[in-house]
């Protein structure tokens, strides 16, 4: 039975946020779109600027955010900084995004990804085998391995932070060890292989593949526009890194742990990021051809299903190196997977708390954690799965997600004149200039979006206003009830 007066347990260490940062960051993304990059920008070296971008706009981000968690400790993060820095609306519209779509969608998302890569060790689980035709709603073997994984790591994270924070150590570190793994394997068992060799002739000679597999050579703002679109693959890669945040009140000390979580998990991962990509450079040519008959001849840009490190772990083990990745894929799915679900509904108990999600969402369990916010998330992302809809959701929603990355970074300069009363431990780095740069990269990268994805922004920037009307039906509701009472 759950009750009112159950609170957070704070039982969260600066290793264990350190791990639900990395263990959120790396999921399948890592290991599938660098294809996708090196087809938009065209060059090896282009490839890690992007990389190297990425990793620089996510360091500075998590340093400036360190500000506001130090600042705010308090559980739903990003939605307390929004709230607390413009108006409750932002806050809910971040919420809203969050549940709808960002959150629910990438865990449907990394849900059936692990299920997909599970079919290269058992083959009865695949998109063709179809165990229940229900008219439109046909449901596959993968379907069912994706709900079932929701459904236990929802579980398991009912029981309490101690278990989730346990398994997230479990997983993270078996995922950062076996990257470390990958990186080595790159640098000292792939000497007779000269791939670098023929990608360092094209090192910066960018171009974008276009219709009919032809080569549009890039220069100028054409380059510039190729490295913006192609930073949306690498910025959902490396993304969650804030959730974190999500979990501020049962952090140990979260006024210092938070931000230290933040910098150290984020340094980590896109340093390894970096040096993953390079070891795809050092075993693949970056150019290639679909008509390929093997990986060296579909190269970075046409790998298979573009698992680009699948590819590369082929040319080093054969036969072998499809179901070592799948192993290490499903592995590396499962902790991204538990890291989104455990810190999700944190989000939606603040709203409940301020009154703008149903009041049982702001309920405590008996273990300490957000129960019934846990199953609300599960049950949305299950359905987001059986609707196949979660893919689209997320590409729209890339548009969104920049937009709260710069409003947020913003909200430290709004909030150092509209607060400047509050402690801050910790201040952002570089303060004003770095948080500067960050929002204007933002900005230009949107920019970018907007021209040359338009078919993707408005439909996210549509899902973001939509939630206005539902902002201020939650609030009416809200005050009719305390009326009432």
């Amino acid at each position: 039975m759950q009750a009112k007066d159950h609170i957070f347990q704070k039982r969260v260490n600066l290793f264990d946020g350190i791990a639900i940062v990395a263990g959120a960051m790396i999921g399948s993304g890592i290991f599938i779109v660098s294809a996708d990059i090196a087809r938009n920008v065209g060059s090896p070296g282009w490839l890690m600027v992007v990389w190297l971008i990425t990793g620089i706009i996510t360091v500075i981000g998590a340093l400036s955010y360190g500000e506001l968690a130090s600042m705010m400790p308090h559980v739903g993060g990003q939605y307390v900084y929004l709230k607390e820095a413009y108006h409750p609306l932002l806050g809910f519209l971040f919420g809203w995004t969050t549940f709808l779509v960002i959150q629910c969608g990438s865990i449907a998302a990394v849900a059936v990804a692990f299920a997909k890569f599970s079919g290269v060790l058992f083959p009865w689980i695949s998109d063709r085998n179809i165990l229940m035709n229900l008219g439109p709603l046909k449901i596959s073997s993968t379907m069912v391995i994706a709900i079932a994984m929701i459904s236990f790591l929802t579980w398991l994270n009912t029981r309490g932070i101690v278990t989730g924070k346990t398994v997230a150590n479990i997983f993270s570190s078996t995922k950062v060890i076996a990257l470390f793994g990958f990186i080595l394997i790159g640098f000292f068992a792939t000497k007779n292989i000269n791939a670098l060799e023929i990608n360092k002739e094209v090192f910066w000679q960018a171009g974008k593949i276009g219709p009919d597999n032809t080569v549009i050579p890039l220069a100028g703002f054409s380059l510039i526009a190729a490295i913006g679109t192609a930073l949306v693959g690498s910025l959902f890669a490396a993304d969650a890194w804030y959730n974190v945040t999500y979990l501020s009140d049962e952090v140990i000390n979260p006024k210092k742990n938070v931000p230290l979580s933040l910098f150290y998990g984020t340094l980590l991962i896109s340093v390894i990021y970096l040096f993953t990509n390079f070891v795809y450079i050092k075993i693949l040519p970056l150019s290639g051809s679909p008509a390929g008959t093997d990986v060296l001849s579909r190269g970075i840009q046409f790998a298979t299903d573009d698992r680009v490190a699948t590819s590369a772990m082929s040319v080093v083990f054969g036969d072998y190196a499809a179901i070592i990745m799948a192993i290490f894929i499903m592995v590396s799915t499962f902790g991204c997977n538990h890291g989104l679900i455990m810190a999700g509904p944190r989000v939606y108990y603040a709203m409940a708390k301020d009154g703008l999600f149903f009041k049982k969402v702001g309920e405590i369990n008996k273990k300490g954690v957000p129960g019934f916010a846990l199953w609300v998330q599960g049950f949305w992302a299950v359905l987001l799965c059986l609707s196949g809809t979660y893919g689209d959701l997320l590409d729209y929603v890339i548009f969104a997600v920049l937009i709260f990355f710069a409003l947020t970074i913003l909200a430290i300069f709004i909030l150092r004149k509209k607060r400047p009363d509050i402690p801050r431990p910790y201040k952002a780095f570089g303060y004003p200039v770095i948080p500067a740069i960050y929002i204007a990269t933002t900005i230009v990268i949107m920019t970018i979006l907007l021209i040359y994805k338009p078919d993707y922004t408005f439909p996210g920037l549509g899902i973001v206003l939509l939630g206005i009307p539902v902002f201020y039906i939650w609030r009416r509701r809200n005050r009719s009830m305390k009326n009432s009472d």
